[in-house]
């Protein structure tokens, strides 16, 4: 006589619960970052006119890169699924985020573009996975898995990292450490303060990223164009917001000023964007509909 094989209908149950999660957070990350390329008019960055300072990119490589990441960010869905924070996860998100880095490249012939975000994100994807689509309570869990060391892992040289080191900003790793301030504090209130004024989506975004801009010690654009580069980023950011924001003539006039500024500089706000992109995440967990799993 054969017994029938032992099944779990609870095991069965969670295992779906985390497919799905992991595949719903995977697609609003990707949906992220494509709305991120295609937001326009930006400041020295890759949109829809273009590739801004970037002479090594476009739109279309862009937009590639973002959906060949897709597999990346379920992975980290499904290990982070109910988890805590912890040196195990850790580990194990190191080891995809890597992985990912080598296929970003792959898909680009060796171009970088997406490094930054894969960083930010891989840690959000990760903590919303935990179990939350409140902002803050994300944010702060990202935090706490940035601040865990791997062992035996060693920073890859990056312009990025050589940037932090000659002129001792955070950067990427310091915005996670210390919680995203710039997309808790700056990004996402301006991005809602924009919507309730009536501003168009294009444009209530368009302020959230010059109000990451006005403050962020932003690395791509030291890279670029050092200290020089940085004021003219952030003053020209404030100028628009304290017009009324790109709704307004004048802060539409004042836009297009700094996105002239920054082309004859040679200079792009690359980390303001990835953190754009991280914002809209974060806001897309709270006003995105449960169960809405389609594809960017």
């Amino acid at each position: 006589m054969h017994s029938e094989p032992f099944c779990n209908p609870n095991l069965n149950l969670v295992s779906g619960k985390a497919q799905d999660r992991a595949e719903h957070l995977a697609n609003l990350a990707v949906r992220a970052l494509i709305a991120e390329i295609e937001l326009t008019p930006k400041p020295g960055l890759v949109d829809a006119r273009g590739s801004g300072a970037h002479t090594d990119l476009s739109p279309a490589l862009m937009r590639r890169s973002a959906r060949s990441l897709r597999n990346t960010f379920e992975r980290i869905g499904l290990v982070s699924f109910h988890q805590v924070p912890s040196l195990t996860l850790r580990e194990k998100l190191g080891v995809i985020g890597r992985s990912a880095e080598r296929s970003m490249l792959l898909t680009t012939g060796g171009i970088n573009t997406h490094r930054g975000a894969i960083w930010a994100l891989g840690l959000l994807i990760s903590a919303a996975a935990m179990g939350s689509n409140s902002p803050k309570v994300v944010a702060n869990r990202a935090a706490r898995l940035a601040r865990i060391s791997e062992r035996n892992a060693r920073l890859q040289e990056s312009n990025g990292l050589k940037v932090v080191r000659r002129f001792n900003v955070p950067g990427a790793r310091g915005e996670a450490l210390a919680g995203f301030p710039h997309v808790i504090y700056s990004a996402l209130p301006t991005l809602y303060r924009s919507r309730s004024q009536g501003a168009s989506e294009a444009d209530a975004r368009l302020n959230a990223l010059l109000a990451i801009m006005i403050n962020l010690e932003d690395t791509c654009l030291l890279h670029r164009g050092g200290a020089t580069s940085l004021r003219a980023a952030q003053s020209g950011a404030m100028a628009v917001l304290a017009a009324g924001g790109t709704q307004t003539l004048r802060g539409w006039g004042l836009l297009h000023r700094l996105d002239l500024d920054l082309a004859a500089l040679n200079a792009s706000p690359g980390g303001s964007a990835d953190l754009l992109a991280a914002a809209l995440f974060l806001d897309s967990l709270v006003h995105l509909q449960k169960g809405n799993y389609g594809k960017a």
